[in-house]
């Protein structure tokens, strides 16, 4: 998603940096085949457009980081095997660039996490997290990756403060969520993970508020929504879950 600053806003104890929304992207997928077509929602209309260059090549589930209001990257993914390729979309004109260094090894169905101004990370598809950071975009692999190697995990952020991992599938389902504590990326292990072991979930972020993950597969499907309130990581589990049980939803906020 791509945002622009338009000033400072007074807060108690200081001064934060306020947003308003441009639009919203989905790139990629899957209809019986990989696409690689690319999607614009322009807020706050909402009209979407396609854009005229997709991604470099036709592709299911890369994950997605965000610098907003400079550029957004969808990294990895599938396309008869596991993909190490990146590609930029500057903003605001949209152009798409591939990264001369991609992912540190090939693979697909990670979480994406970013650090507004700072970083972007590709974390799972294994253990390995890849950091790329902004505005040179290159890229450092953590020395600490994952608590569990897995795939399928939904990632969130919360910007100046912290990424999380939450949940996936190691063979078996898992409940745990790694946070990544910026600009150190020292991760721990939430005392309180997911409500549930799960993969295939949705992230959403409020940052400096809450994070959620959203759906799931548990051996049937969910519709459970976690919420998890910063900066305690307390978990509750909303009332009002999704309107359906399912996996594999996408994650989007509007905000940083």
């Amino acid at each position: 998603m791509s945002l622009i600053p338009l000033g400072i806003l007074a807060a108690s104890g200081g001064s934060i940096p306020f947003f308003v929304g441009i639009a919203g992207y989905a790139a990629g997928g899957y209809t019986g085949s990989e696409v690689a077509t690319t999607d614009k929602f322009a807020f706050p209309s909402d009209s979407r457009s396609t854009l005229g260059t997709g991604l470099s090549g036709v592709r299911q589930e890369p994950s997605g980081m965000s610098n907003s209001g400079v550029a957004g990257y969808s990294a990895g993914g599938y396309s008869g095997g596991p993909l190490t390729t990146v590609d930029k979309f500057a903003f605001p004109g949209d152009s798409r660039t591939t990264l001369g260094t991609g992912l540190s090894s090939a693979r697909t169905a990670a979480a994406g996490m970013s650090n507004a101004g700072v970083a972007g990370y590709t974390a799972g598809g294994g253990s390995t997290v890849d950091k790329f950071a902004f505005p040179s975009d290159s890229r450092t692999t953590l020395a600490t990756g994952l608590s569990p190697s897995r795939v399928a995990l939904a990632g969130l952020s919360n910007t100046g403060v912290a990424g999380y991992a939450a949940g996936g599938n190691t063979g078996s389902y898992v409940s745990t969520v790694d946070k990544f504590a910026f600009p150190s990326d020292s991760r721990t292990a939430l005392a309180v993970g997911l409500s549930s072991a799960r993969y295939g979930s949705a992230g959403m972020s409020n940052a400096g508020v809450a994070g959620y993950v959203a759906g799931g597969y548990t051996g049937s499907y969910v519709s459970t929504v976690d919420k998890f309130v910063y900066p305690s990581d307390s978990r509750s589990t909303l009332g009002t879950g999704l309107s359906t049980n399912r996996r594999a939803a996408a994650g989007f906020q509007n905000g940083l």
